[in-house]
């Protein structure tokens, strides 16, 4: 990690029981490896009374009960743990693959991307999984992963009207950002496939597949590879 790298943090008190670190503006790589760097060295070395660690596209929230801490003291141990990290090296991302099954039922508004792109259907599904998408954070509902990187070739508007429950694994695209759906829930999002990887468990030791700075790359399956891996995961 480069000298400097912490050189902006701009500190906020959030609320009676809450620290904002804000390392930048926008959705940037550089920006979020802050983001993520302090993240795991707080949870690797944290403090007392810090309660939760939230990471977001830009900046760090840190929840701590205040009758062990404050924000003051927070923001201090924080600085100083800015200072010892500079020239660290950031592990390389995990790549995850997610397989999917593209248009038709799975995803019915593939049409309107290429539409709205002017570029075929092969094409929308070519553009989409030729690519690996960082995602920046985990939020919204239960383990739905914000991913950058989609290219401008597929940047298509979310839906006027939002959909009351998209089904659990579906791949939708809202704008210049992609992401899939862990579980079924309301949104608006342009869905384009639908992966029959069970994403979110919290059964599991481990839930969620994946975790904020990991990177997904979609692979287009068949219809009969999707019933399949659908078949196994249900076991």
């Amino acid at each position: 990690m480069k000298a400097g790298l912490f050189n902006k943090t701009k500190y906020c008190i959030a609320g009676d029981q809450g620290l904002l670190a804000e390392y930048g503006e926008g959705v940037d790589p550089t920006v979020n490896t802050k983001v993520r760097t302090m993240a795991r060295s707080m949870k690797e070395n944290r403090p007392k009374g810090v309660v939760e660690i939230i990471p977001t596209y830009r900046s760090l929230l840190i929840v701590y009960d205040p009758g062990m801490t404050n924000p003051y003291i927070l923001e201090n141990f924080m600085s100083e743990l800015e200072k010892r990290l500079q020239g660290e090296s950031v592990p390389p991302s995990n790549v995850i693959e997610i397989p999917v099954c593209y248009g038709k039922s799975y995803g019915p508004d593939i049409e309107i991307v290429a539409r709205t792109n002017k570029v075929t259907i092969d094409d929308v599904i070519k553009i989409h999984s030729e690519s690996e998408y960082l995602i920046y954070m985990v939020g919204f509902t239960p383990g739905f992963p914000f991913l950058g990187g989609l290219s401008e070739k597929l940047f298509t508007p979310r839906l006027e009207t939002p959909r009351l429950k998209v089904p659990k694994g579906s791949v939708g695209i809202a704008n210049n950002q992609t992401g899939v759906y862990p579980i079924e829930s309301p949104g608006g999002w342009q869905l384009i496939g639908k992966t029959p990887l069970n994403l979110f468990d919290p059964n599991r030791s481990n839930p969620l597949l994946y975790q904020a700075g990991d990177k997904i790359k979609f692979k287009p399956i068949t219809e009969l590879k999707f019933e399949e891996i659908l078949k196994k995961e249900t076991l």
